[in-house]
């Protein structure tokens, strides 16, 4: 079964970088991919801020580390997964067998919908915990980067929910065999049927030697005498 399956074309066919590069799920990897690492930076980057009360750093968002490890654990698996399906994608086309492809659209729907919820958890819970910030210097200084890691979480939370309609669409769509059947009906098409064989439409004489079911009739059988009138 090498037709077209779940949104790709026959196994083996050609991948065109151009309209592949257009396709929207590329593009919305893409994106997702850039959100993420405008999440995880800032946050490694500018997201520990010196505390008031001593040297040691603490994390912008309200003092709670788990916040700071959260957000940043979600920005590098959802950068990880980005690089891991788009990669998926391009080689999507050379899988042969439907159940593999099947396998793979199953994944991606699993997923993303799983890093949906993530990101929105996410998005709530650095916000939450921004807004309960007090304010200080350390807070003024690393201010820019804590908004820009909300922000980017509510963007991801669309992106990633954009991946998982187009995954169950995929889905949906399943296995299309009208290539299948296209290509058996066309490769049909050029052999011909035996036909019966051709006679001339004259049955010969010879062919019927003596009548069926003919017997000589005894006009007198034996022990018969036709009365004299």
């Amino acid at each position: 079964m090498e037709g077209a399956s779940f949104g790709a074309g026959r196994a083996g066919a050609a991948l065109d970088p151009v309209s592949f590069a257009r396709r929207p799920q590329t593009l919305l990897r893409v994106a997702s991919w850039v959100f993420s690492i405008a999440v995880f930076g800032p946050i490694i980057n500018e997201g520990y801020v010196n505390a008031d009360s001593g040297p040691e750093l603490r994390c912008v968002f309200n003092g709670n580390a788990g916040a700071c490890r959260f957000g940043v654990a979600l920005g590098l698996g959802a950068f990880l997964a980005c690089a891991a399906f788009l990669l998926l994608d391009v080689r999507f086309q050379q899988i042969s067998s439907v159940r593999d492809r099947r396998r793979a659209v199953l994944l991606d729907l699993g997923f993303s919908g799983l890093w949906s919820f993530l990101w929105f958890v996410g998005f709530c819970f650095l916000a939450n915990q921004w807004q309960r910030t007090a304010p200080g210097p350390g807070t003024a200084q690393a201010g820019d980067a804590a908004r820009a890691a909300i922000a980017f979480s509510f963007f991801s939370v669309l992106s990633w929910v954009a991946l998982t309609v187009k995954a169950l669409q995929r889905f949906r769509l399943g296995t299309d065999m009208s290539l299948f059947a296209t290509e058996q009906l066309s490769a049909g098409a050029g052999q011909a049927y035996p036909g019966y064989p051709v006679g001339s439409g004259v049955e010969g004489t010879e062919t019927y030697q003596s009548p069926p079911f003919t017997e000589t009739l005894d006009t007198s059988p034996k022990g018969y005498q036709v009365p004299a009138y």
